[in-house]
């Protein structure tokens, strides 16, 4: 009878250690199946569960693509440069002999003297804000957005019956707003003028000083407008057609970006993971994690977390649901069982704040689950061995 009930309470010791252990085994994250779960939820997160095969990696990375700075930006330099308000300029005049209107000027030496021909130089002045300079006996000459030679041009038609066969050389002494604004992590932030040659943005980092940080963690963006483009700037040295003509009015800005991801789950390590600016795809990433731990992981469940834009797929789940600043909480989902994931794995690219979780593979779950039971239900058995 003593064993009888001694064999009840073993039992209901065991019960309650299993009842305890089904509430309390620990876990790194949520299993493959409540993952998948969650894109069901009608919470107003609105995840989305995508597979990622060829054609999802394709889009994803022709979009990483749209920022070509060679087709946004244009390959063809300036062709000539052009005046503006607060340009300085120079205006020498040369009449031939005899000279009928600057007759007092001395005689142009720079020709060797032989023409006798008189220059006058006139002081330099600073195009006003209607754009105009003022010429003696040509009067105001409308000059914003014309070339030096169409200024020249210009005023040797206004003097046409008043000088003696008048030829007219006009020179930019201070230019003002012909330039580039250099700013961001550069040795030393400037305004570079524009000269016809066609400064490009290389010259315009060079002329800065250079980049303060490691070239592979360094973005550079051209602001032109209304447009923002960035690339990283090892793109930009290795891609010779990157290194695009600049424009008056850029906004060159070097950023400092140490771009990273999150690690979770059944990998290598849990860690967060600098990565360079030209960006790493999946494959890398799961390389400098350590891989998946082969005693837990679930091949089958490994998963990036993301905010995506709305624009970036096709969304299987419908109507997409976006958070407040516009973003679609995306879960892509690969299957690292299959061969040719493998390779798919090496075009899916990584994104600044992702989160790689790797689930933890059911027979893992179990074998923690028995292990808690065990360690409960062992020392229980013990104790009643002992006491009969």
């Amino acid at each position: 009878m003593r064993s009888l009930s001694s064999l009840t309470l073993a039992l209901s010791l065991v019960c309650a250690a299993i009842a305890t252990a089904c509430s309390s085994v620990p876990t790194s994250g949520p299993s493959k199946s409540e993952v998948a779960q969650s894109s069901a939820s009608t919470d107003e997160l609105g995840i989305q569960i995508v597979d990622v095969n060829d054609a999802v990696a394709r889009r994803l990375l022709a979009d990483r693509s749209a920022g070509d700075f060679a087709k946004t930006l244009g390959e063809l330099p300036m062709r000539q440069q052009r005046l503006g308000a607060g340009d300085v300029v120079e205006v020498s005049i040369w009449e031939a002999p005899p000279a009928m209107l600057f007759g007092a000027s001395p005689t142009d030496t720079r020709s060797g003297g032989a023409s006798n021909a008189r220059v006058t130089v006139l002081p330099d002045q600073m195009i006003d804000a209607a754009g105009d300079i003022n010429v003696p006996f040509a009067g105001e000459i409308k000059v914003t957005g014309q070339t030096l030679d169409e200024v020249g041009r210009a005023i040797t038609d206004r003097l046409r019956g008043k000088a003696n066969q008048p030829q007219t050389l006009v020179r930019l002494v201070q230019n003002s707003t012909s330039y580039v604004t250099i700013v961001g992590d550069v040795t030393s932030s400037k305004r570079m003028p524009l000269t016809p040659s066609g400064e490009r943005l290389l010259d315009a980092l060079a002329s800065a000083g250079g980049v303060r940080q490691p070239v592979d963690k360094t973005t550079v963006q051209v602001t032109r407008g209304d447009q923002v483009q960035s690339l990283p700037l090892e793109t930009i040295i290795r891609d010779p057609r990157q290194n695009v003509p600049l424009r008056s009015g850029d906004v060159v800005t070097a950023l400092y970006q140490p771009f990273s991801f999150t690690a979770l789950g059944a990998t290598g390590k849990n860690d967060e993971v600098n990565f360079e600016a030209q960006g790493i795809t999946l494959a890398q990433a799961l390389a400098r994690v350590g891989g998946l731990t082969d005693s837990r992981s679930d091949a089958r469940g490994v998963f990036i977390f993301r905010f995506e834009d709305a624009s970036a797929l096709t969304w299987p789940q419908q109507p997409v649901r976006t958070t407040p600043n516009g973003k679609v909480p995306v879960v892509y989902r690969i299957d690292l069982k299959d061969p040719r994931s493998f390779f798919i794995a090496q075009t899916f690219m990584m994104n600044n704040k992702d989160v790689l979780y790797v689930s933890n593979a059911p027979i893992a779950e179990l074998q923690k689950f028995l292990n808690v039971v065990f360690s409960v239900a062992y020392p229980v058995m013990s104790t009643i061995t002992t006491f009969r």
